[in-house]
């Protein structure tokens, strides 16, 4: 959601970046530890014994749906967050064809699952989604975080998002979506962005010779995004496989967990006084957001991947939890 546009007959396009060796590389950074391949939490259950009635269906995803290393760090990013906020979250109600949907060609496959926020909860939905889409000189993978927060709280949304479009390249957002405008509100900016060290997050990937500063197409995209935003594609040139695998389980996952952490920390469970005045204005910023993201996103691309008939129910159950309506 909110991605830069992506042809779904070739790879993305990323533009080249310098390339490391790899004993260069691990100069760069400690040995990483692998995050494990263990698949998040149940959909809406945390008990031992729905993780294991729930075993097979995971197994069967997990056999249609390739690992690339950014998808192991989403989903250990995603243990964390239900962790942390499976209190606050209600069990998933997905259905099981939009829970998994794959095309008739059997050429793309996709995963969704919605967890709305309990009543009390200043959650308002936690929405995490994985596509693989082969293509005729490759494939292409997108794995993606949403927790977006209700009108409780003016805090930022989280939005993460990988999307690689080749063995050795790959785009990657991070970002905590600003839910005023920044310009009337520099105390917004001081409390979210500066006093919690955002930006160096965005600098601990920007530094690596192999990473560039990626600009979406899509000016409403770009406007949508903080000033702290990490927007970057990663390029480690021919066979250099090896070497986007090192930096996904060592910086990327770093500044990932990260980005979270400050976050969960920040964000999650706050609420926030404000007039009706702002808290409408506020409201009616999300909606556009959101409904822009369905727009420029999914309505475009979806349907090239998996067909109108399940793409449309994707996208409907995508809009329930959004609270967009159809035009």
């Amino acid at each position: 959601m909110l991605r830069p546009e992506h042809s779904l007959r070739t790879p993305p396009a990323i533009a080249p970046a310098a390339v490391t060796s790899l004993p260069a590389l691990s100069c760069l950074r400690p040995r990483a530890v692998r995050l494990p391949r263990e698949a998040p939490l149940p959909r809406g259950k945390t008990s031992s014994a729905v993780r294991a009635s729930a075993l097979p269906m995971r197994e069967a995803a997990a056999a249609r749906m390739p690992s690339p290393p950014h998808r192991e760090v989403a989903l250990a990013l995603a243990e964390e967050v239900y962790a942390r906020l499976g209190a606050q979250l209600l069990p998933s109600a997905v259905p099981a064809d939009v829970a998994e949907f794959v095309n008739g060609a059997g050429t793309a496959v996709g995963t969704l699952d919605v967890r709305r926020g309990a009543p009390a909860s200043s959650i308002d939905f936690v929405l995490q989604s994985s596509l693989h889409c082969k293509v005729p000189n490759g494939a292409i993978d997108i794995t993606s975080i949403l927790i977006f927060l209700d009108a409780s709280t003016d805090a930022p949304h989280f939005l993460m998002e990988f999307i690689q479009g080749s063995p050795a390249s790959m785009v990657v957002i991070l970002d905590l979506l600003p839910r005023k405008d920044l310009a009337l509100h520099p105390e917004y900016i001081e409390k979210y962005y500066q006093n919690t060290q955002l930006d160096k997050q965005r600098e601990k990937i920007e530094e690596l010779p192999q990473t560039r500063p990626y600009r979406s197409t899509s000016l409403f995209v770009r406007s949508a995004c903080s000033p702290t935003a990490v927007s970057v594609s990663i390029d480690c040139g021919q066979g250099g496989e090896s070497i986007l695998e090192e930096i996904v389980y060592g910086h990327l996952a770093s500044v990932a967990k990260g980005v979270l952490q400050i976050w969960l920390d920040s964000c999650a469970g706050n609420t926030s006084e404000m007039t009706e005045v702002e808290r409408d204005a506020m409201v009616k910023r999300d909606q556009i957001v959101r409904s822009k993201s369905i727009e420029v996103d999914l309505t475009a691309n979806l349907p090239r991947m998996f067909g109108s008939d399940v793409s449309s129910r994707v996208i409907a159950e995508i809009r329930k939890a959004f609270g967009v309506q159809e035009a």
